[in-house]
């Protein structure tokens, strides 16, 4: 079967107009493709680079590349990527500006808190030998707060020539408002013995002070003594606080438990009673605030009170300022990693010498 001409001119003129319509169609498609998506995703992906080369929180750069972002065409996925793209910039500026409030707050509260830090160190007897000229006796404490400032405190000090006094106490609460507290127990405490009180009158007076207007609820387990140093008398009391531990020179040590009082700022009206006994020359008293016997091992296992007992008649000395050391070495290899949920507060007092009476005076 032969083919004519006419034919085979209609078969080309059919395959020109079908490769030229291809053609058409393929240049149509490449400039959809280009228009609707190549272009718009360089765009994109230059507003991105832009946008992570900007100052964030420079309201002009950012409002430049929001119009920018309205210049791509809307209805399609990469439109809607757009539109995405344009408030995930306004959202992350806003974040920010808001870090970086934060970031300045948390960065002059840390400077406050170290300041805060200092200031409690400092309120606290921190230089020793706290009394070299003194050689009736021998004292030394150590405070290890859990934050930057904490509820514990201890404090001695000479009430009058021949009497000193010596205190333990513990916050309830931890951070700011028990170091505030503290604060005002301490000086309170120290204020009330400075006129010449009892334990039990100074005790006494300070919760009384400490109910009015204590809307936080607060309240202070402390322990407080008084020594006369001339005769070896110690009146002590015992405010809902720890018994410490009194080793005589020939012995070793043993809690010195007595009835204690309710606490501090816990409720008004209460009369605290004191106790008293008599110190000799190589007697050790040791004081401790409840983060020393609840300090935690990773198993939530109590130091104790057993084992707080078991380390100091284990130590190689009594001299108070190798006894805190040793006390708190041996917590630390108990504890081990855990962290430190409480403050660890401790006091060591020795007694040396008993101060004879001066010739000619009066030994009441």
């Amino acid at each position: 079967m032969v083919i004519n001409a006419e034919v085979w001119n209609y078969i080309y003129l059919v395959l020109g107009i079908t490769i030229n319509l291809l053609y058409g169609i393929a240049i149509l498609f490449l400039w959809y493709v280009e228009r609707n998506i190549t272009t718009p995703v360089e765009r994109l992906s230059y507003l991105t680079e832009l946008y992570a080369k900007q100052e964030h929180g420079h309201e002009g750069g950012l409002a430049h590349l929001r119009k920018l972002c309205d210049t791509i065409p809307q209805g399609d996925e990469i439109g809607a990527l757009a539109v995405s793209f344009r408030n995930m910039m306004g959202e992350i500026d806003d974040y920010m500006v808001n870090l970086a409030a934060v970031t300045a707050d948390k960065e002059r509260i840390a400077t406050e808190l170290n300041v805060a830090t200092q200031i409690q160190a400092s309120m606290l007897p921190c230089i020793f030998p706290a009394f070299p000229e003194r050689t009736e006796f021998d004292i030394y404490a150590t405070m290890m707060p859990a934050k930057e400032v904490g509820g514990d405190f201890y404090d001695f000090f000479l009430v009058d020539h021949d009497h000193l006094a010596v205190v333990m106490a513990d916050v309830s609460g931890k951070g700011v408002p028990a170091a505030l507290f503290m604060v005002i127990a301490k000086t309170l405490i120290k204020n009330q013995a400075q006129l010449g009180h009892s334990p039990a009158e100074v005790f006494t007076a300070v919760n009384t002070q400490l109910c009015e207007n204590n809307e936080a609820g607060l309240f202070v387990t402390s322990w407080m003594g008084i020594l006369d140093v001339k005769s070896g008398e110690f009146t002590y009391v015992n405010a809902g606080h720890n018994p410490p531990l009194l080793k005589r020179a020939d012995g070793d040590f043993e809690y010195l438990r007595a009835r204690p009082g309710f606490v501090l700022a816990g409720m008004e009206g209460i009369r605290y009673r004191q106790a008293s006994l008599t110190l000799q020359p190589g007697d050790v008293l040791y004081l401790y605030t409840d983060g020393v016997t609840e300090a935690t091992d990773a198993n939530n296992e109590l130091y104790g009170e057993e084992r707080l007992l078991q380390c100091v008649n284990r130590c190689s000395s009594d001299d108070p300022q190798q006894l805190l050391p040793a006390v708190k070495a041996d917590i630390d290899r108990f504890v081990g990693d855990a962290p430190q949920f409480d403050d660890i507060t401790m006091l060591s007092l020795k007694i040396k010498s008993l101060k004879p009476n001066e010739e000619g005076s009066d030994p009441a």
